[in-house]
């Protein structure tokens, strides 16, 4: 398999927020795009495991994403060391994407930025030869993704580069609001969270609204690219909609 484009998050529900307008952008190019969840989001407080996997199946479903992944990390408790290195180096090694989007490098949840840094070791690893790994018995030969860009989260950051998503941030947030059981409810009676409050899913518009701001279109999502990516021309930065 070669993909375009990987995801790889912590929690489900963490790609639709970040990166789901341009995840759905590749989609609609014809490009082979799938997600990688890293936990099952056990340990959030609203919700189960099994309703969690039918909201991500929904979601992707919505975004038009065809293969979704989970490796079944511990919540709360995966580590950036080598058995969780060799784990994701595997799913690399299998799905061979050219791009990989992963969680921020630091943000508000603790997850994320283990999580974001986690992905960027096991990418760079991924291509060293002399590490062995296996799928369903077979040896993998190497295989190190183009680049890694890390989605904005929680945490407003500076951009290495925004991409418009106008044109699919409606459906974007069609994705998001399949997890019902993590966002605002007035009929639940679980308990009140950070991202089932009223306003949360506003400020996600807030703050994609704020990244299309500072390239002139109505939506956008920000991204940051440790290696900083490499152009053919002046002329790769100019949007249609500039004069």
């Amino acid at each position: 398999m070669t993909l375009k484009i990987l995801a790889i998050a912590t929690h489900p529900d963490d790609v639709e927020l970040g990166c789901g307008g341009t995840l759905i952008k590749h989609v609609r190019l014809g490009q082979a795009v799938a997600i990688l969840d890293l936990t099952e989001g056990e340990l959030g407080t609203r919700g189960s495991v099994d309703l969690r996997y039918e909201e991500a199946d929904a979601a992707a479903e919505v975004m038009g994403i065809k293969i979704r992944e989970n490796a079944q990390m511990a919540d709360g408790f995966f580590r950036n060391d080598e058995a969780h290195q060799r784990r994701l180096i595997a799913y690399l090694r299998y799905f061979r994407p050219e791009i990989v989007i992963a969680n921020a490098l630091a943000d508000r949840h603790p997850d994320h930025g283990r999580g974001g840094r986690l992905i960027a070791d096991a990418c760079f690893l991924s291509g060293l030869s002399k590490i062995e790994t296996e799928w369903e018995g077979d040896p993998q030969k190497a295989w190190r993704p183009k680049r890694v860009y890390h989605m904005m989260q929680d945490r407003l950051v500076e951009p290495t580069f925004i991409v418009d998503i106008s044109d699919t941030f409606d459906v974007k947030m069609e994705a998001v609001r399949c997890y019902k059981s993590q966002f605002h409810d007035p009929a639940s009676s679980e308990p009140m969270t950070y991202i089932s409050s009223n306003s949360f899913l506003d400020n996600i518009m807030y703050r994609d609204s704020l990244m299309g701001k500072r390239i002139g279109v109505k939506y956008a999502e920000g991204f940051v690219c440790e290696n900083v990516p490499g152009i053919d021309s002046l002329d790769d930065l100019l949007l249609p909609e500039f004069p």
